[in-house]
């Protein structure tokens, strides 16, 4: 699987996927032009969003309904490295549901493929121009 993110300007990098496109760029304050979210704020989005799917995916298995389904995100930053430290979701359903099925909720949304991705270690390989271009 491939996808690229490109210069646009400024702070403004394009991620495109097939026929997809996210724009992330910074803050006004931190020298960029707001025109997307961080890729901080993606990231933290990503996990949220996944978590969500998965939830919605175990309400529609259950007859439960989706509609009102919100996921809430807070994050806080880490030093040394300089990180997302720590991130708080809240899953928000309006429907009741049996504490069985609570239980079972919460463990679906733990194993979504986001949250499964960061909570195993990594191999991530970083290098600079692969393809041998100058």
């Amino acid at each position: 699987m491939k996808l690229t993110a490109a210069y646009h300007g400024g702070t403004r990098y394009d991620i495109t996927s097939g026929q997809h496109r996210v724009i992330t760029d910074q803050p006004i304050e931190d020298g960029g032009h707001d025109a997307g979210m961080s890729p901080v704020e993606l990231f933290v989005g990503s996990l949220t969003s996944c978590v969500a799917y998965f939830v919605g995916q175990f309400c529609a298995r259950h007859d439960i309904p989706r509609d009102g389904l919100t996921v809430d995100a807070e994050w806080t930053m880490a030093e040394d490295p300089h990180r997302v430290g720590a991130i708080a979701l809240a899953i928000h359903l309006p429907h009741r549901i049996t504490p069985e099925q609570k239980e079972r909720l919460l463990k679906v949304a733990h194993g979504c493929t986001v949250h499964q991705s960061i909570a195993v270690a990594q191999n991530v390989a970083i290098k600079l121009n692969p393809h041998g271009h100058s």
